[in-house]
């Protein structure tokens, strides 16, 4: 039986243990409060790891320290237990994640193998591994503070969905990298709340649906720049499944989405695409960076 610990560092920290990547016992949460959304980006990266250490060292005493393999997913490039760069968690840029938490994981007493792998390609491998699709492409959009992009199989590259150009207007600075015309721009949480310095991102929405012009047209904007991102990998990798998730996937509608993208996307040969909201669930993303560690074990 293989006994795994899965780690998800977003918009907070979740972990929990898995056995046979099935999760047993209690989730743990960082912070507690569900509706604290942006507290992590002012912890220092050091703080960070003795925060996902202390929270694999309570999950370990409980199966009485047998962990085969411990898997933390995290929003950025990701490469080789390196994090090249995180917009989104600016603090990790550059951390050497699985070695400096195997270093602190060591000092008390556990030995199991790190691996860290981005955030959505997480969420990927978990949809893959709960949907019986281990042989299909499976592609998934995370929809929170920033925007991840996944895929499963796992191909090197970077694959930023979140930072593809969706748009040429050199007005659109509100992506957290700096970047002009990005999908996170014009998604993202943290982007919202800086465009509508008057209303959240909440009030945005729900004022769409009273009819309000200003938010009408965001929110049109809002699904055709999901809907042009989507349309650039089917132009690129084929048709397929889509899957949406993530924190404000509760903003999602999905035949707006599929309106907008069936004018981009004309090419007979790739029409037979498909979309399909999935809930926002942390078990998910746990269970996804399971798949990830067991993996790289060779399970």
């Amino acid at each position: 039986m293989t006994r795994a610990i899965g780690i998800v560092v977003t918009e907070h920290i979740v972990a929990g243990r898995l056995e046979e990547l099935q999760l047993v016992g209690k989730m743990l949460r960082y912070p507690s409060d569900p509706e604290t959304t942006d507290a992590l980006i002012a912890i220092p990266g050091g703080e960070l790891v003795q925060i996902l250490a202390a929270q694999v060292s309570e999950l370990a005493a409980e199966s009485g320290g047998a962990v085969d393999a411990i898997g933390v997913a995290v929003p950025g490039i990701v490469r080789h237990g390196v994090v090249e760069d995180s917009p989104n968690l600016p603090q990790i840029k550059g951390m050497r994640m699985a070695e400096e938490l195997s270093r602190e994981l060591a000092g008390r007493g556990i030995q199991a193998p790190v691996s860290v792998v981005n955030d959505a390609d997480a969420i990927a491998a978990s949809v893959a591994a709960t949907h019986g699709r281990f042989n299909k492409l499976t592609r998934v959009w995370t929809i929170g503070n920033g925007i991840g992009y996944g895929r499963w199989p796992y191909v090197e590259g970077v694959w930023e969905g979140g930072h593809i150009t969706v748009t040429l207007d050199p007005k659109e600075r509100y992506c957290g990298c700096g970047g002009v015309g990005h999908l996170e721009g014009i998604m993202g949480y943290r982007a919202m709340r800086m465009r509508f310095l008057d209303l959240e991102p909440e009030e945005i929405f729900a004022n769409a649906k009273k009819g309000d012009q200003r938010c009408r047209e965001f929110v049109d904007l809002w699904h055709r720049a999901l809907a042009a991102a989507t349309a650039s990998f089917i132009h690129l990798a084929g048709p397929g499944k889509f899957y949406f998730t993530g924190h404000n996937v509760r903003f999602l509608d999905l035949p707006l989405l599929r309106s907008h993208l069936e004018t981009m996307v004309r090419m007979s040969p790739l029409q037979s695409f498909s979309l399909e909201i999935l809930p926002e669930n942390d078990e998910t993303a746990l269970l996804g960076a399971g798949v990830s560690a067991t993996r790289s074990l060779g399970g």
